[in-house]
This record gives C-alpha cells, structure tokens and sequence, in this order.
C-alpha cells in the first residue's frame, strides 16, 4: 500500500475529540459573540434612542393555559427562563468533570476546590468590608462569580505559551465556582419561600432522578419533566435557574464502550441489509445511545447557550448609561468600589491563597496539579465575574445601585483582563522552572490502565527513553495506516527520546481481517519478526486476507504450514485479547488511540501535532542536577 500523508485532521478526529476541549473551545470561540453583545447593549443605552432599551426589556409576555398563567417581562424570561438552559449546561459540565474528567480524582481536585473556595469567600469578605450594615450588603455574592466563556476566552488569547492544564485548572475552579454561585443563587437569593410548589419540585427531581436510575432515554419525558420542575420552583420563590443545574447534574458522563458501538454496528448492518424504517430507528437509536447523554446534550445545547442565550442576557442586561452623573455616583460607591476590589484583587489572593495553604505539607499537601507562576495568571483572570455577576446583580439591586453595581462588574472585568496579561507576560521574560519548584507540582492523571511491559510488550526504540508513545491500532484500519508515516517520521526524529508501543484492538466489527491479522503478528513476534510483519500489514493494507497473510509469513521466512496451523488453532488469540482488555480498561474504543507517558492524546496525529506533545512530555521531565 502506498504511504498515506497523515491528514491534519480526520474523522475520527472530528468524532471523538475530548469533551473538555469541545467545550472550552465552544467558550472561547463565543467570547467574541458575547463581547459584541455587551457593546451593542452599551451603544443602545447610550444612543438618541436609548429610552427604547428599557422600554422593550420591560414588555410583558404571558403564557396561558386555563386558569394557569406565567407571566414575565422580556428580561423576566431572559433571566429565569432560558438562563436555565445556560446553567443546564453548566450542570453538565460539572456532571462530565465529576464522571470523567479531573474531578474524578477526589483527592487531586482538592487544589482547585479550595481555591474557588478562596476566591468566593475572600472577595465577599472585601465587598462587604465596603458595605457591612448598609442596604447593599445583600449583593455580596455578585463578586463570588467567573464567568467562563470571557474567562477561557481571556486565558486562550493571553496565556497560549502556558501549559494545557492550566486551561482544565480554570475550568475546573470556575465549575467549582458555578456550584458555589447557584447554591448562593438558591439559599441567599430566594425570598417569600412556598412550601408546597417546592415540595412539588422536590417531588419531581425524585421522579427524574429515578427514570435515569430505570434506563429511560426518552428526552421528550425529561424535557416535560423539566419545565414542571422549573415552574415549581419558580412557584416557590427559589430562584427557576436550579432547575437548569438540577437536570444537568443527574446526564451521565461515560466514554463510548467498545460493545456499544459493536451493537451499534450491528443494528447498521441490518438496516443496510434490509432498509426498512423500523430498522432505520433501531440503528439510529444504537447510534445515540452508544454516546452519553451528557454529550449529546452538550453538543446539542452548548453551542445554543453560548452563541444565543448569553449574548441575548448580555444584551438584555448589560445597557448602562454613562453619564457623567452615573459615573460619578459610582466613583465613590461603596457598591462599585467593593465590586472591583473584590473581584481584581480578592480572586487574586484568594485563589492563591488558598492553594498555597491546600499545597503545604502541614495540610497534607494536596496535589497542585499546574505550575505555581502562571497560576497567578490564572488566578487574575478569575476576576471576570462578568455574566452571573450581572445574573446576582439583577436580582440584589434595582434602581441606581443596580447601575452602580453593573460599572463595577465592566471595571472589574477590564482590570482582571488587564492585570491577567501584565502577570503572564511576567512569567514569560522570567526564566524556566528549574526541578526544584516543579518538585511540589502533581503529576499527570494517567489514563492508561496498564504499564507498559518490556517482557510483554512490542517496543520499538530504547527501552529506556523518557518518553513512550503507546499506540491500540487495527491493521485494517485505514486511518491507522495514515498515522504509521507520522510514527515513523517521529521516531527518526526523536531517536532516544522515545519509544513506541504498538497494542492491538482490532475492530472486527467493521474490518473483517484485522483479527487475523492481529495474530499473525503475534505469530511472528514468537520468531523475532513482529516489527517487520508491522510494517508488511500496514504496507499491505489491501492484501490482509487469509491466502495473503500466509503469502507474508512466507516472505518473511516464516513456515505458510505452521503459520496456517496456528491460525486455525487461534494459538495467539489470548495474546491479542489481553491487549483488547487493557484497552476496554483504559477506555479505548477507536483507533486509532495514543498514549503519550500514560496521558491519552485528544486530537489530530499528523507529525506536527504529535511531536509538539512528545516535547511537551520531555520538557516536563525532571533535569539532571
């Protein structure tokens, strides 16, 4: 076969990318929508006609069903009601964090946890410094909140040269975050509390709660679910935004198994046998549930809520008039002054507080998961409350504090912004880490469930090299074919820095003779001839029948009768099946699928992409002394 170039990205690529990186790169890409949001609010506010922006946010809209009415204005539903679906995504991103990503390690998050808790609380304890026994001590929690689409799009354009998980260190603080601001939202928020349509709710979360447990997929039950859950709470006083996080909280998070998609294949077959539209549902039903509900949802939602929703609340949430009359108030109010200095410097030094006292030893040190100088960085940029900032404002103030408290915010944003940038372009003239500050920085989850085993395993390149580049391939598959030509190009380049594990996971749902070809590669490893009959199947990607196979053991020296023998006898089957199940393990269901020093790689494999990682890996290595 020909060598494929390796293309820059692929479908499996496009298919299977990291929530975690879908998600932060809905965010950041939505920070540019939600910045233009936030201007065409200021500039229709500010203009001739800018009676008209309260005017049409004021209009009432009811809903009447009998004697039933919900009535609101257009903020009204702006605020409680779609604001739900912005919250029902941020509920299950802290769902998929808990499930799968770094939240599963209980211990490893305690980092991020006890900085968002310093960030919350130390901003509310500088707030109120400025407002203690005033009417405005009620708006402490507008200066709890991130807000995560300005705060990952900042991170993103200000912070490229730092490491990724600083990127998934906000994320996690900023979901750790959001809990906190919607059990502020929920206990400090809520007034003239009614008993009996939060019973009601109450009731209907437990209903929710046990048709997940029962298996039931029907989305058109959860949405109906959904809206009477959110119309008991609005009933009861407890602000209806819960109902969005509740939901999200209760859409599990898993990787797609191999046996899902296996069965999935199989309801396709059939279908493609006989199309019938009772078969079209059944394949199109394996298709769904092979994913979690959690990311289908996400994929369905989040990209909603964060090009639509938010900048529609920004829009109808962020006009402020700046006359010099406002501005002026609002220069020595105690309300924009605690806005400000507790979201620019109490995110600041409570996050980095709180860290450096989680971290210390006497504590029991706790894991801190990404370098300590761009964590000041990061910590900076936290202080962009801006939109449940503006969320908690709406429902603390009215009037002129709640014009007050909406400069603050935009102050608070610009400086965080500001001084987020001055700190990482610090920590880019400073020199490199040496060993001994990265000596308290947690290693890397691994994601590979089993070592590699130089007894076991086929390595190719020193035993000994910093880095190992673990591969599960098919030899049928075409995409595994395309990677071989960047693998090798890496291995020339990187020459004792790296070594390479090939596993096997042959899809034979979908290619028919990789599991052959699975074991005549063991079959020839028992010879010393693994790494050629590598090479020779991926060279002959079209040639991988039976007759072929043995026409290969046969070029390479090896005896066509033997090897035919231990064929039919599946001699080396258990060989292939013990990778297999260290695949299922480590939850592999592609291919395919790279490891790099345990860490799963997420993204494309062309040689650019995949040497950037190697280095990366071999830059976090400790130094000689």
């Amino acid at each position: 076969m020909a060598q494929a170039q390796a293309p820059r990205r692929t479908t499996w690529v496009r298919n299977l990318a990291r929530p975690t990186r879908a998600f932060i790169a809905t965010e950041v890409g939505s920070t540019v929508v939600l910045l233009g949001a936030v201007l065409l609010a200021l500039a229709w506010v500010n203009s001739p006609t800018g009676h008209t922006y309260e005017d049409v946010w004021s209009t009432e809209l009811s809903i009447r069903l009998g004697a039933a009415e919900v009535s609101e204005d257009l903020r009204g539903w702006v605020n409680d009601g779609l604001m739900a679906l912005f919250f029902f995504v941020t509920g299950l991103e802290i769902r998929r964090e808990l499930d799968m990503g770094e939240l599963r390690d209980r211990r490893r998050v305690a980092v991020p946890v006890v900085a968002a808790l310093g960030g919350m609380l130390v901003p509310a304890l500088i707030y109120l410094s400025f407002n203690l026994g005033t009417e405005a001590a009620h708006g402490w929690g507008i200066v709890m909140a991130t807000d995560t689409a300005f705060a990952l799009g900042v991170l993103a354009l200000i912070g490229r040269r730092c490491p990724p998980r600083l990127r998934v260190f906000l994320l996690t603080l900023v979901v750790v975050d959001d809990v906190g601001a919607l059990t502020v939202i929920a206990l400090a928020y809520t007034d003239d509390l009614d008993v009996v349509p939060l019973a009601l709710a109450v009731g209907v979360f437990v209903v929710v709660v046990a048709f997940r447990a029962a298996g039931v997929t029907h989305g058109a039950i959860y949405f109906v679910l959904g809206v009477m859950l959110w119309l008991a709470l609005l009933e009861s006083g407890v602000h209806a935004t819960i109902a969005g996080v509740a939901m999200g909280l209760v859409a599990t998070a898993y990787p797609p198994s191999r046996s899902a998609l296996q069965q999935a294949s199989s309801l396709w077959r059939s279908f493609r046998e006989q199309p019938t539209s009772g078969l079209a549902r059944s394949a199109g039903r394996g298709l769904r549930t092979a994913i979690s509900p959690n990311e289908r949802m996400q994929q369905i939602y989040h990209p909603v809520t964060s090009y639509l929703i938010v900048p529609l609340f920004a829009v109808a949430n962020a006009g402020v008039e700046f006359n010099r009359e406002i501005v002026g108030h609002a220069a020595t109010s105690p309300i924009t002054i605690g806005i400000i200095v507790g979201l620019v410097i109490g995110k600041l030094t409570g996050i980095t507080g709180a860290s450096w006292l989680a971290s210390r030893r006497s504590l029991g040190r706790f894991p801190l998961t990404v370098p300590w100088r761009p964590l000041f960085g990061t910590a900076a940029v936290a202080g962009i409350g801006f939109t449940v900032s503006l969320f908690i404002a709406e429902i603390s103030f009215d009037g002129q504090a709640l014009e007050e408290a909406k400069l603050g915010i935009f102050a608070a944003s610009v400086l965080a912004t500001g001084l987020s940038w001055l700190i990482f372009r610090l920590v880019v003239r400073l020199p490199s880490q040496d060993a001994s500050e990265m000596a308290g920085q947690a290693p890397a989850l691994i994601d590979l469930s089993d070592p590699v085993d130089p007894e076991i395993d086929h390595i190719r390149g020193p035993a000994d090299a910093p880095v190992t580049l673990v591969e599960y391939g098919d030899f049928e598959c075409p995409y595994c074919g395309q990677a071989e030509a960047a693998i090798r190009a890496l291995l020339a380049e990187f020459g004792a820095d790296l070594r390479f594990v090939f596993r096997h996971l042959p899809l034979e749902d979908v290619h028919e003779n990789a599991q052959r070809a699975a074991e005549v590669s063991e079959i020839a490893a028992v010879h010393g001839k693994f790494w050629e009959m590598h090479d020779l199947l991926f060279e002959h990607q079209d040639a991988l029948t039976a007759p072929d196979m043995l026409e290969h053991a046969s070029n390479l020296g090896l005896d066509r009768e033997l090897v035919a023998e231990q064929l039919r006898r599946r001699k080396y089957w258990p060989r292939v099946t013990r990778d297999i199940d260290g695949a299922d393990r480590s939850g592999v269901a592609g291919t395919p699928t790279f490891f790099v020093n345990g860490r799963r790689h997420h993204g494309a494999y062309d040689i650019e992409t995949l040497a950037r990682v190697v280095r990366a890996a071999l830059a976090q290595q400790p130094t000689s002394p």
